[in-house]
């Protein structure tokens, strides 16, 4: 039970041994980002033994947010007695996480309070993302999710190949971080399990290949994997102000999506949930798609589809009826789903001189039109502002979230 000065996010000290899960990157750990049952940011009860690293992450995640902050801050923000709190700072600081910024400026009577924030400048994030069509993109990141250093590849042939550039990549970024690295975080296309081992990406050649476990073995670093869309909606969460009930579609070679529901991102039974592209849209038929079904969301969205269609347009009205139409289409798509899961908010990722206008629009007229007005009128449709780096913040949020607790 915690203590009446406690609210909910935080675990009595008393609670637990005096014990903490390592966040020091180590090559033989690999946390996940998004367990099962784990929501991203710390706010309920936890069992007593795993109290301390919660009220850890507690920490982190409130300076992370919110500060600089004193001490007496942080105690009161996050229900922890003075006590644990001076604990807790004490070990952070010694482990490189926290640091000491000077005197609170001020006509506060009394001694004046040290500030405290996380050491953003002491650790740097790898992010990688394979979703492009042409090349693999990398980045070194802040904490904060900045980046200071850019790499890409040339997208290789699949299987074997292609593992081997993304190693290449990693190396050449960790070179280029000229910090410790936190870990590194992957957003591949296709379905990822939780354990980081891609089931099933056709477009690079991987079945059943655990990409997180080679990577990790090859860099010596903590490596997490996810789907790039998943990603992506941890960019849009942690980044970008995302109400904590959205879908994000990201529109590329492919159409896919990343859900969270309750601040906790959404997986499913076979890891497949969000996977959306190969939904068929409509009783009218339409395009093929590649993966031999006629109609596919795909077949009407993905930017090659889009882009072929377009190069026959010969007017504006032409160009702006074929953007509205697949726009219809990702409202039909995406009705049912804001409808089971009363989404707040639907974020869409892509080239924004296809998606942000006419597309856009019909959109949100369409689900509008195909919900239930009462509580679905205000659901936003909106783009993202993270541009082509979405996939690489999300990575980044993957190593927070999984080395610190923090999102």
């Amino acid at each position: 039970m915690s203590t009446p000065e406690q609210p909910p996010g935080a675990v009595s000290e008393s609670a637990t041994e005096r014990t903490l899960p390592n966040t020091t990157p180590q090559a033989t750990t690999s946390p996940r980002a998004f367990g099962a049952g784990r929501s991203l940011r710390p706010g309920k009860k936890v069992l007593p033994e795993h109290g301390r690293g919660h009220n850890r992450s507690l920490v982190l995640q409130t300076l992370f947010h919110r500060g600089p902050l004193s001490r007496a801050d942080l105690s009161r923000e996050t229900g922890l007695t003075r006590v644990t709190i001076s604990d807790l700072v004490a070990e952070l600081i010694s482990d490189g996480f926290v640091i000491e910024q000077g005197l609170r400026e001020g006509s506060r009577p009394g001694k004046p309070a040290i500030l405290l924030d996380i050491d953003r400048a002491a650790h740097r994030i790898v992010g990688i993302d394979l979703s492009g069509p042409t090349a693999f993109l990398g980045a070194v990141l802040t904490l904060d999710g900045e980046i200071v250093a850019r790499h890409e590849v040339p997208r290789p042939g699949g299987g074997e190949a292609a593992a081997t550039a993304v190693i290449e990549l990693a190396r050449h970024l960790i070179a280029d971080s000229f910090a410790p690295v936190l870990g590194v975080g992957v957003g591949t296309p296709g379905i990822v399990d939780d354990r980081g081992v891609v089931l099933s990406a056709p477009n690079l050649g991987w079945t059943a290949f655990d990409l997180e476990s080679r990577l990790r073995t090859a860099l010596e670093l903590p490596v997490l994997v996810a789907n790039d869309a998943n990603a992506a909606a941890l960019a849009e969460y942690t980044f970008g102000g995302a109400e904590d009930d959205m879908m994000l579609i990201k529109v590329g070679a492919g159409v896919g999506s990343g859900l969270l529901t309750g601040g906790q991102p959404t997986r499913g039974s076979r890891f497949a949930a969000g996977e959306i592209g190969h939904v068929t849209i409509g009783t009218d038929g339409g395009p093929r798609c590649a993966c031999g079904k006629v109609g596919c969301l795909e077949a009407w969205l993905s930017v090659p589809a889009l882009e072929a269609r377009l190069a026959e347009a010969t007017t504006d009205t032409d160009r702006d009826g074929i953007l509205r139409d697949a726009g219809e289409r990702l409202g039909i798509a995406v009705a049912p789903i804001v409808g089971a899961l009363d989404l707040s908010e639907i974020v869409l990722s892509g080239p924004p001189e296809l998606i942000d206008g006419p597309l856009l629009q019909q959109t949100a007229d369409t689900l509008r039109a195909r919900t239930l007005a009462e509580f679905h009128d205000g659901v936003r449709v909106r783009m993202t502002q993270h541009g082509q780096d979405i996939v690489l913040r999300g990575a980044a949020v993957m190593v927070l979230s999984g080395q610190l607790g923090v999102s």
